[in-house]
């Protein structure tokens, strides 16, 4: 994490986000993670963000970001989740009117959390690369809930 630095301060910000895709449905398929990946780099360079991972999971992004302190988080939640909806259905028409019916493309929940230090900066890092499940985990794991009929 590089400090960042401003004509008045000097920070070093991270933030561990979380965005959900609208009921939670498993959209983030390859073509999509492509379309919100170069949409952020976008996003980085006009507004001057720093994002240091993206990790994508079929119904959610993970986002290791930071930005000047006068920029709150929820700025910057809100600036990306609405470019990159925007650029979504752009792209991809048929997730907003079939998928979605004609409606948003992220939910109105999501988890931010600030990050400290190199240590905590290593492990938000690694468990973003590493926490999406593979298919065949989340296939066992739904078929455990079956057992008990919930």
């Amino acid at each position: 994490m590089e400090l960042g630095k401003t004509s008045s301060c000097v920070y070093k910000i991270r933030y561990h986000i979380v965005i959900i895709v609208k009921y939670r449905k498993a959209l983030l398929n390859p073509g999509v993670e492509q379309c919100i990946r170069e949409t952020i780099t976008g996003i980085a360079e006009r507004y001057e963000f720093v994002f240091d991972e993206l990790g994508f999971d079929q119904n959610h992004v993970h986002i290791f970001c930071g930005a000047k302190p006068t920029i709150a988080p929820m700025s910057i939640v809100a600036i990306v989740k609405s470019i990159t909806a925007r650029q979504v259905f752009k792209t991809f028409p048929k997730l907003k009117r079939e998928e979605l019916w004609g409606g948003e493309f992220w939910s109105d929940g999501k988890y931010i959390g600030t990050v400290g230090e190199q240590q905590t900066e290593d492990i938000v890092k690694r468990y973003i690369q590493n926490q999406s499940l593979d298919k065949k985990e989340v296939n066992r794991r739904t078929s455990q809930l079956r057992l008990f009929k919930l």
